[in-house]
């Protein structure tokens, strides 16, 4: 299946895209797609749920908004450098770990909403990921049962502000957490449909012009070692979230360096799990 939330921003109702593109409002089975949902064994039950009433299931319209396919997470949890080709061109060493950093939920937005650049940024940046998204409670789980507790797989645009990352000292999570940061979707597809994650294109363009291009061949660390991982020292949630990592191409990696501007375009994709586009506005205060 492949999940959709849909509607304004904060009122967004569950829905389904179905493989002709038809959309399907599924909010008579479910209030929202969150953490009770996943948790109350929610996609087995909704499985059913379209098998019965995928004909009489009410449309949505192509022109009305999507929102990101899950309702806000307990969690954002982003794996730094787990790019072979990324780290080359960083000139880091490949890490021995995972490296673990946060980003705040409340930068959860559409797949094609607004990137608002936030106040006093200099150097906005794009990185195109697969994000996973937990179906079951999971901590201290093994390798090779971690699938099992997988919903499904999301496309994700970690933007990043590096001066905030990297400049300005702590954590990075303050340069990964504006809001508008993290643009998900345009559809969550459950596990069923992406039985194998290990060879998926992805790629990013600004303005058009490729800036990434590459594939999760590049993985240092695997979904099933990222999930087992993470949990050795958190509870992951049902709808938690966790971002695999970029590939070669960002910005902060070119020569010169080149960041986005207000006008700017962004686009991109991973195999099986569709597009998303952001324009990119300048910050305005609010009245």
């Amino acid at each position: 299946m492949k999940l959709i939330r849909f509607g304004e921003p904060g009122d967004e109702s569950p829905g389904l895209i179905m493989e002709d593109a038809l959309r399907l409002d599924a909010s008579a089975f479910t209030r929202d797609y969150d953490e009770a949902f996943f948790a109350d064994d929610g996609l087995s039950r909704l499985n059913h749920w379209l098998r019965e009433n995928a004909v009489s299931a009410p449309r949505v319209a192509q022109s009305v908004r999507l929102g990101s396919p899950i309702s806000r997470p307990s969690k954002i949890v982003c794996i730094g450098l787990n790019f072979r080709d990324h780290a080359r061109e960083s000139k880091m060493e490949i890490p021995e770990e995972p490296v673990i950093f946060f980003k705040a939920s409340s930068s959860l937005v559409g797949p094609n909403d607004d990137l608002v650049m936030p106040k006093n940024a200099r150097k906005v940046d794009w990185e195109v990921e697969l994000a996973v998204v937990m179906g079951k409670k999971c901590n201290y789980v093994d390798p090779g049962l971690a699938l099992e507790y997988v919903a499904g797989y999301v496309l994700h645009n970690d933007y990043s502000e590096r001066v905030f990352q990297l400049e300005r000292g702590g954590q990075w999570v303050k340069g990964k957490s504006a809001d508008t940061f993290a643009p998900l979707g345009p559809f969550l597809a459950t596990r069923d449909e992406i039985p194998d994650t290990s060879k998926l294109g992805m790629w990013l363009k600004v303005n058009g012009e490729f800036r990434q291009k590459s594939c999760t061949a590049e993985m240092i660390f695997d979904v099933p070692t990222l999930v087992s991982y993470v949990s050795q020292f958190m509870t992951l949630l049902p709808g938690d979230i966790i971002s695999t990592g970029t590939p070669a191409g960002v910005g902060l990696g070119m020569k010169p360096q080149q960041y986005l501007q207000e006008g700017d375009i962004v686009e991109l994709g991973i195999d099986q799990l569709g597009v998303s586009r952001q324009n990119v506005v300048a910050w305005k205060p609010t009245s």
